[in-house]
């Protein structure tokens, strides 16, 4: 379509059919409420958790660390101040219980 004015000749692209724009719009509006819900997910998530457990590596010093600390603990229960102490205990426990 050709529009003059003030003695200037523009050609104007002819507008798309209405049905066309209907569904071009349709389509944005898809794509927006798509990208919303991403983003919505995304922040209901939470942080990308990027370790979600111990390696081979942690595991081995574990078991050293609760090793070391199981021997620790059988070495001062079964030292004679210890055992005279658990000793007592009971045997205080069963006086007031009987």
């Amino acid at each position: 379509m050709n529009v003059k004015t003030q003695g200037i000749s523009w050609t104007r692209a002819a507008a798309p059919p209405p049905a066309a724009s209907k569904r071009a719009r349709a389509a944005g509006r898809l794509r927006e409420a798509a990208a919303r819900a991403a983003r919505v997910l995304a922040e209901r998530a939470g942080p990308a958790r990027t370790d979600a457990g111990m390696s081979t590596a942690e595991y081995a010093v574990g078991t050293v660390a609760a090793c070391g600390f199981a021997g620790l603990l059988f070495k001062v229960v079964t030292s004679p101040d210890v055992q005279q102490l658990l000793v007592s205990l009971v045997q205080k426990a069963l006086a007031l219980a009987g």
